[in-house]
């Protein structure tokens, strides 16, 4: 076979996988759901994040860039992961348990994504967990999703990304002086973000004076996000229950799914093109390819 013969194959298997998964969400929509029996479930997570895919420039046409005035060169594709913990190690750090990951992503809208992630998490017994957990970083559309579709999930916004915005308020105060990043990060990170003393950590940015408006404005943007996300970063307190704080599941579902496979040199997708290859890879990394092969045969 030749490589164009493999590409074809692949995003023709991809997108019927694709046309299968918008039936079972459709009929979910327009039906309940039915209650499915079986063991409760300690504790299950449902992580979101997206990451950008280089499309085609028809793709793209009349979205704007990143850079102000510059088109867009890419699409996003959003990414849902669901997966269990029953257990935690002798330091009260959470395990999640083997095998236990399934992954859905796609080049949608957030209001398309939710109820395809929902199902997912809903197959996975979501109604059957005794604790549901919701993480994701800032973005307002995950908690959107969150608040639409996993209402009374415990929220936590991944304390990686929340370290980060501090760290670049640091770099904006002291462009180029690293120890003095180091000794303003030893106070906000140390002693009030990872303490979870949110309240606190916005009241010092919020004191912040500059004789510079641009970044008066950038520090008071950081203190809005960290005071519109306060009840998820209640840290100490996520600990304590020993469940994850981290998105360490869905980054690198984002480098495995779809960074390895739709990002490489020289690859400009179609929308369409590249969400009958993720849903293949989704279905693959799902352990369900040979079980879309028995329900084809069947039909």
């Amino acid at each position: 076979m030749t490589a164009k013969a493999v590409e074809r194959t692949a995003k023709a298997i991809g997108a019927d996988i694709g046309a299968g998964e918008q039936q079972e969400i459709q009929r979910a929509l327009q039906l309940n759901l039915p209650i499915v029996v079986g063991q409760p479930i300690p504790i299950l997570y449902v992580e979101m994040d997206g990451t950008g895919v280089p499309v085609v420039k028809a793709e793209t046409e009349g979205r704007a860039g990143k850079v102000k005035g510059e088109p867009a060169h890419t699409r996003e594709a959003k990414i849902g992961s669901v997966f269990t913990q029953t257990t935690w190690d002798g330091e009260g750090y959470a395990i999640r348990d083997p095998d236990s990951t399934t992954y859905v992503a796609a080049i949608e809208s957030a209001g398309d994504f939710g109820p395809r992630l929902y199902l997912e998490a809903w197959n996975r017994g979501w109604e059957r967990a005794e604790r549901k957990v919701v993480i994701g970083d800032g973005a307002e559309w995950i908690w959107n999703i969150a608040a639409d579709h996993f209402p009374g999930a415990i929220q936590i916004v991944d304390i990686f990304h929340a370290r980060q915005h501090l760290w670049d308020v640091a770099r904006k105060l002291y462009p180029g002086q690293e120890a003095e990043q180091k000794r303003w990060m030893a106070i906000h990170q140390d002693e009030l973000l990872d303490q979870g003393r949110i309240e606190e950590l916005v009241a010092a940015l919020r004191a912040i004076d500059s004789i510079h408006p641009e970044l008066l404005e950038k520090i008071r943007t950081e203190a809005d996000y960290f005071d519109n996300n306060r009840e998820r970063m209640r840290y100490p307190n996520f600990r304590a229950q020993h469940l994850f704080i981290g998105s360490g599941v869905i980054e690198a579902g984002c480098k495995t799914i779809i960074g390895s496979r739709c990002k490489q040199s020289g690859m400009f997708w179609t929308v369409r093109g590249a969400n009958a290859i993720l849903a293949l890879r989704c279905c693959h990394f799902n352990g369900r390819f040979e079980d879309y092969w028995e329900s084809r045969r069947a039909a």
